[in-house]
């Protein structure tokens, strides 16, 4: 129980890095020293193991399906799930807060977390090829284009709610890019936040005789993105994984200029509200922006030992 609390403490820091672009939460999952076992973990999970749980009624089915949870480390992902989820719920409130209320020096925080992100990862790739080339613009082009698009007319139907879910959960193999980035690219963040802390006041609310209606619109969204998440999870992540381990270099040069291609969903929303909302000014956003880098910066220096080769 002590390990597992260990491993819910550690999920729990991966959350809070994963709700704020441009912090992931697999760079802190190298921190603290758990990258390793997370990444076997989530590719030896498999669904055909769990087969004996068809007989959890007699004593051995019940010890082949220990056996085989064991195997697969589920224990430690259930824990360090929890950790994450609950980080995630208690942030999401005060993020969401932060973008609708303060959009412009939140968003230059994010601007700042995501372009010195960008920076720090480029200097880890030490071979640039005319194809890595290609592929670095190649990857802003695409994040450029999605941005523009997203940032005009961002759909929140089940469908990319779902793909959403999906793309997000790969933040998880990705030290130095987080879900949330993912979750703003695809102009999901703000409209999930507040889904999730309407789910959780509608949740409290119905505990107190509430209505249960806001619960059921709510619960359907984050229902919807759990779904893509867990589906993510075996197929997504297990393509990330392995094109980190063939193609690690030209992936990581794809990733990264995305974040680059992605700044411009920040300003966009930068300009769009100076002087229309509480610390709407230009200085406000050049101010949280400068902490945005200091703090990757601060997190870089510290982790420059846990770097894994790019070549």
């Amino acid at each position: 129980m002590r390990e597992l609390l260990v491993v819910y403490c550690k999920g729990f820091s991966m959350g809070a890095a994963d709700v704020v672009p441009g912090v992931s939460g697999g760079t802190i999952a190298l921190i603290v020293g758990i990258y390793d076992r997370l990444i076997r973990a989530i590719t030896a999970l498999d669904p055909r193991e769990l087969q004996p749980a068809l007989r959890i009624h007699e004593a051995d089915g019940r010890a082949a399906l220990v056996d085989a949870l064991e195997r697969m480390d589920v224990p430690f992902l259930i824990a360090l799930g929890l950790g994450v989820v609950s980080a995630i719920v208690v942030l999401s409130r005060l993020m969401h807060g932060a973008v609708t209320t303060y959009p412009v020096p939140t968003y230059g925080f994010f601007f700042g977390l995501i372009a010195a992100s960008a920076i720090v990862l480029y200097m880890e790739i030490p071979v640039w090829s005319p194809r890595r080339v290609a592929i670095g613009i190649a990857g802003v082009v695409v994040a450029f284009l999605i941005t523009g698009a997203t940032a005009t007319a961002a759909s929140h139907g089940p469908l990319m709610i779902f793909v959403a879910g999906a793309v997000a959960i790969c933040a998880m193999v990705l030290p130095g890019v987080s879900g949330a980035f993912f979750l703003l690219v695809l102009g999901q963040y703000e409209y999930l936040t507040g889904a999730l802390s309407e789910f959780v006041d509608g949740a409290l609310a119905v505990v107190n005789g509430g209505s249960v209606t806001p619960v059921i619109e709510s619960g359907t969204t984050v229902g919807v993105f759990c779904i893509g998440a867990v589906l993510g999870l075996f197929t997504m992540a297990h393509l990330v994984s392995r094109a980190l381990d063939r193609y690690r270099g030209a992936t990581l040069v794809f990733l990264v200029s995305l974040m680059v291609g992605a700044l411009r969903l920040p300003v966009v929303e930068i300009v769009g509200n100076l002087g229309e909302t509480a610390g709407g000014s230009l200085e406000a956003a050049v101010v949280t922006g400068a902490v945005g880098c200091a703090a990757v910066l601060v997190v870089d220096r510290y982790t420059e030992d846990l770097e894994y080769t790019t070549e």
